[in-house]
């Protein structure tokens, strides 16, 4: 599946299709697209030490640039703990 989200999103935003903005490399821009579908961040709540995902739902990390840059995930966790 993973790799069909790629594809769908390579024929949204695909490389070379005349962008302008170019600035970092040429799939700077069509990076910037897939970015802006995707979103950059996202909430789950967590219940009982596990996240709270449907059975249908998973997470899933997509590079949306292919430069050779390094990338991080940050996780941040925000709530209390029940005694």
């Amino acid at each position: 599946m993973q790799r069909d989200l790629a594809t769908a999103l390579d024929r949204l935003a695909p490389a070379g299709a005349g962008w302008v903005h170019d600035t970092e490399g040429p799939d700077d821009m069509p990076a910037h697209v897939k970015a802006m579908l995707n979103g950059v961040s996202l909430h789950v709540p967590v219940v009982q030490g596990a996240l709270a995902l449907g059975t249908w739902q998973g997470l899933y990390v997509a590079r949306a640039s292919y430069a050779a840059a390094s990338a991080q995930v940050v996780l941040q966790f925000i709530g209390s703990r029940n005694a």
